[in-house]
């Protein structure tokens, strides 16, 4: 049974930093790409950061040189760095994985049925 448990988040002044985990069971990080996603009340699901099997990554526009992400295979854990933190980085976080999609599709938001989500980090920027 695939699963996905998020820690991390919370509330931080602008310019702080964050770090989110997902430890995930059923499946190896060592075979399928794992990414961060957020959705903006309004908006479109936007893929945060991505990593592949090989630890290839990608990152979207709005959070380059800001987030990294990465993960401990031993673990059976990846994590999101988030540093520089913004106001409008407020939104609720989900790490995900698809066991068919490559990273590509994964960070793009092409999914094939055989997705799986964490439950959702709340993280607030605020002053």
């Amino acid at each position: 049974q695939v699963q996905l448990v998020q820690s991390g988040g919370g509330l931080v002044q602008p310019g702080g930093s964050l770090r989110l985990s997902c430890v995930v069971s059923g499946f190896s990080l060592e075979g399928y790409p794992i990414g961060w996603f957020r959705q903006a009340p309004g908006k479109e699901r936007e893929g945060v950061s991505c990593i592949n099997n090989d630890g290839q990554t990608t990152y979207g526009d709005s959070v380059k040189g800001r987030f990294i992400i990465s993960k401990d295979n031993a673990k059976n854990t990846v994590y999101l760095q988030m540093d520089n933190l913004k106001p409008e980085d407020t939104v609720v976080y989900y790490c995900a994985t698809d066991l068919i999609a490559t990273m590509t599709d994964l960070c793009s938001g092409i999914f094939y049925g055989m997705d799986y989500w964490g439950k959702g980090s709340l993280v607030t920027v605020s002053s």
